[in-house]
C-alpha cells in the first residue's frame, strides 16, 4: 500500500471519529469536530498532491479517494440533520447525489470501466461545501442560502463528471 491510499484510508477512520466528537458533552465539542472534518480535508489534498507527485496514482486510489470523501460528507450531513441543523430536504438531495455518485462509480469500476480523477469543479465544491460546513456547524445567518448555492453547483459538477464518465470511457472502446 502507497502513502497516499494510506492516507485516504485514515480519512475512513476519522469518519467516526468525527461522529463521536460531535456527539459527545465534550466542552468545544463542535469546535473539535471541525478539526476533525479540517484534518480529513487535509489528508485528502496531501494524499492528492503525494499521488501526483510520487507517481503513484492508482485505480484503487481514483475509486477510494471520493468514497471517502463521499462517505465523510455524508456523516457530516447526517450528524448537522439529526441536530436540526439542516432540514430534510437539504439532507436528502445531498445523500441522493452522493449515493448515486458512489453507486455510479462503483457500477463503473465493477465493469472495468475508467473513473475519472476529482476536476478542479469537483475540488471547488469541495472546498465550498466545507465553508458550507463551517457556517452551519457555527450558526452563520447566512448558512442555509450558501449551504443550497453549493448543493446546486455541486449537482452541476456531477453532471460534467457524468459527461467526462462517459467520454473517457467511449473513447476506451
Amino acid at each position: 500500500m502507497n502513502l497516499p491510499n494510506f492516507l485516504t484510508l485514515i480519512r475512513f477512520i476519522l469518519i467516526p471519529a468525527y461522529l463521536v466528537v460531535f456527539f459527545s458533552d465534550m466542552p468545544w465539542h463542535v469546535h473539535w469536530a471541525f478539526g476533525i472534518i479540517l484534518l480529513a480535508g487535509l489528508t485528502d489534498v496531501i494524499d492528492g498532491y503525494l499521488a501526483r507527485r510520487m507517481r503513484q496514482i492508482t485505480q484503487l486510489g481514483i475509486m477510494l479517494d471520493p468514497l471517502a470523501d463521499k462517505l465523510m460528507m455524508l456523516s457530516v450531513f447526517l450528524s448537522l440533520l439529526i441536530s436540526g441543523k439542516i432540514g430534510i430536504w437539504a439532507a436528502f438531495v445531498i445523500f441522493f447525489r452522493d449515493v448515486t455518485m458512489i453507486l455510479c462509480s462503483m457500477i463503473f469500476h465493477l465493469r472495468g470501466k475508467k473513473t475519472v480523477p476529482a476536476n478542479i469543479f469537483g475540488k471547488l465544491t469541495t472546498f465550498l461545501f466545507y465553508i458550507a460546513l463551517f457556517l452551519l456547524m457555527f450558526n452563520f445567518s447566512i448558512a442555509q442560502t450558501f449551504l443550497w448555492s453549493v448543493i446546486a453547483l455541486s449537482y452541476l459538477t456531477s453532471l460534467i463528471y457524468m459527461v467526462q464518465l462517459k467520454a473517457i470511457n467511449q473513447q476506451a472502446m
